[in-house]
């Protein structure tokens, strides 16, 4: 059974402020109330379902592998998604056949259930590894299906290489910078790796820029001005937990690879700034 989630967060907090101490302009925030707006504690029996009242699925191979030439099919089957039975989600990535695929998968998304413009969205996630291995928390514009992608917005609150697990990623692409060409930034870790414990991941968004942090600790931020093309951040947008295998950002698994590889989710709350 895991500690009490407002234990965590308090204990989070506090590492991140002391983690956070550096002379850096930009670690120099200025004092933010927060109103939980959206939660989801994982809180359920073994083997059960996400909530459908928040989450919802992307399911099959996707055009192209989702357009980024992934390998796996998402489900929704217990053994690709489900609750621990302690508090946690469970994604697992299986090299089995399923569906058309050699590897499944899963994708859960709030797209038609929660949507949000501006705040603060947060994920304590312990992440897979391993060559070939995708894991991401990220969000789209909820115009998606009237612009396409890029024009609808993405905002990559945590992703990372399975090869490379000390290393993550926080990225925007939008209109004109997509793809090979995103604003991007990144935090490396010495000596320890994002797949051996939990990490706090989180963005910060207003209407002139997005903030990236991890356990608190602001490590990016990207403004108006950083992006070569238009600021399409002005609408709301919905959250995504996925682990893909395979693709342009990762490459191909290898024999080096060892499966299930499974990213754990103790929670995702989403806060608005209050008056």
């Amino acid at each position: 059974m895991k500690i009490s989630n407002k234990y965590q967060f308090f204990t989070l907090l506090l590492a991140g402020l002391f983690w956070g101490c550096e002379t850096d302009d930009v670690q120099k925030l200025e004092n933010r109330n927060w109103t939980l707006t959206w939660s989801d504690e994982f809180e359920g029996e073994k083997d059960q379902a996400p909530d459908p009242t928040k989450w919802t699925y992307d399911l099959g191979t996707g055009q192209n592998g989702w357009g980024n030439n992934e390998y796996q099919t998402y489900t929704q089957r217990p053994e690709n998604v489900g609750l621990d039975g302690d508090g946690y989600l469970v994604i697992t990535a299986l090299n089995q056949p399923f569906g058309g695929a050699n590897f499944s998968s899963a994708r859960i998304k709030t797209q038609g259930l929660f949507t949000q413009k501006y705040g603060r969205f947060e994920a304590r996630i312990k992440s897979p590894y391993g060559p070939g291995i995708w894991p991401a928390f990220w969000m789209l514009g909820e115009n998606i299906n009237e612009v396409s992608w890029p024009q609808c917005g993405e905002i990559d609150i945590m992703e990372l290489r399975g090869q490379a697990p000390s290393t993550m990623y926080g990225t925007l692409h939008g209109p004109g910078y997509s793809g090979g060409n995103a604003v991007s930034k990144n935090y490396s870790l010495t000596n320890a790796r994002f797949d051996n414990d939990f990490y706090l991941y989180a963005v910060e968004w207003d209407e002139n820029k997005i903030d990236f942090f991890v356990n608190n600790y602001l490590y990016g931020r990207i403004t108006k001005e950083d992006v070569p093309g238009e600021w399409v951040y002005d609408q709301p947008f919905y959250m995504i937990l996925n682990v893909a295998v395979g693709g342009n950002f990762v490459g191909f698994p290898t024999s080096q690879t060892p499966f299930p590889q499974q990213m754990v989710i103790d929670f995702v709350r989403v806060y608005q700034k209050s008056n």
